[in-house]
């Protein structure tokens, strides 16, 4: 899902309300936000954070409390690809009920962490764990903070490239 940056937290809240309407569980992968961010940024849209979890590659890097909760697994950094990987797996083993999504904040962000080829395999590993595991998987981009090679890439990976600003104003607030 493409968006402009002044859009993207609309974008992250809009894809995470649909998501619970819709009665899937979301995992965000966040290297956009700490976790403290958005339940912050979530409580305030009346998300209650008992409905989602959070795999946070952002607090730890940044010097952050990281006090275990049961809904958030903290990975030391946004370059930490292993890490990452291992607790989607993880997350989605635990999470209660079969219908489960994951929301990765920003593809921009990951792609000032690593480098693009890089990041590129570890999308592409991602989306096919997703697609064997039968879970959806929504990737949150800056529209111009992509390398057009990885966008390209994604459009290959992905079932569908979605326009956050093209979608009709009513049908985002769904």
């Amino acid at each position: 899902m493409l968006s402009l940056p002044e859009h993207v937290n609309t974008m992250n809240v809009s894809v995470i309300k649909k998501s619970l309407a819709s009665g899937c569980i979301p995992v965000i992968v966040s290297v956009n936000m700490p976790y403290k961010i958005l339940a912050r940024v979530y409580g305030r849209e009346g998300i209650d954070p008992a409905m989602w979890y959070v795999i946070d590659a952002v607090t730890n890097y940044s010097g952050g409390d990281t006090t275990p909760n049961p809904h958030v697994r903290f990975i030391t950094t946004p370059s930490n690809l292993t890490d990452m990987g291992i607790a989607i797996t993880e997350m989605l083993k635990v999470i209660p009920g079969t219908e489960k999504c994951i929301v990765f904040d920003s593809v921009s962000m990951l792609l000032i962490h690593t480098p693009t080829v890089t990041a590129s395999k570890f999308l592409h590993f991602v989306i096919n764990k997703l697609k064997i595991l039968d879970v959806a998987g929504i990737f949150l981009c800056v529209e111009k903070g992509l390398d057009p090679v990885v966008l390209s890439q994604m459009t290959a990976f992905v079932d569908k490239i979605v326009d956050f600003e093209s979608m009709d104003k009513t049908a985002r607030e769904k």
